[in-house]
């Protein structure tokens, strides 16, 4: 139990430190984020014990393959943001933007890879983890957690496409009525 309570903290740190410059505003993204963080490093450590039990029962076989999906989702939508993304220096980050969270700011809009097909590859891929996590163990408690982080995750990218409005103007929305949120035609 020790263990998981520095854990916890150690993780909670980091998600304040990503998050502090929009913990004071409901209309940036960072807030909603830093709760999906919050819920999914809770869910990471109530199942932390299953990970490998039975590990070839349908369940368990269904969690490795949306993790794996996961995984190479946020490589590749990372790869993008910061290839055809063009990330400007955190300077330039505040004049553009209004904002000094992030990394990922960029100074073009990315169409390409899967970009082209959903607006939020890196949520999608933590709703894979967040669905995988759930499904090594998955009991009330989890199932709670889950939906949370879900509905964390679809606000945040709810206020993002808000934000890229605000910063992209017309090429955004025509770009959100081209593509889909973080399923490719369905979703």
């Amino acid at each position: 139990m020790m263990v998981e309570a520095v854990l916890f903290i150690v993780g909670s740190v980091g998600a304040l430190i990503l998050s502090w410059p929009s913990l004071g505003s409901l209309r940036r993204h960072g807030f909603y984020r830093f709760f999906a963080f919050e819920g999914l490093l809770s869910l990471l450590l109530l199942n932390k014990g299953v990970w490998f039990l039975d590990p070839l029962v349908p369940r368990q076989v269904l969690s490795w393959v949306l993790l794996a999906a996961s995984l190479m989702l946020a490589v590749h939508g990372f790869y993008l943001l910061v290839v055809a993304g063009r990330p400007a220096s955190a300077v330039r980050m505040r004049n553009i933007s209004g904002s000094t969270d992030g990394v990922l700011e960029t100074t073009r809009l990315v169409v390409t890879g899967a970009y082209r097909y959903i607006r939020h590859p890196l949520y999608a891929s933590l709703l894979l983890l967040t669905w995988g996590i759930f499904l090594k163990g998955p009991s009330l408690l989890a199932g709670a957690l889950t939906i949370a982080v879900s509905a964390f995750l679809v606000a945040t990218a709810r206020v993002e496409e808000a934000e890229n409005v605000r910063k992209f103007g017309d090429e955004y929305v025509a770009y959100m009525r081209a593509t889909r949120m973080f399923l490719p035609w369905i979703l």
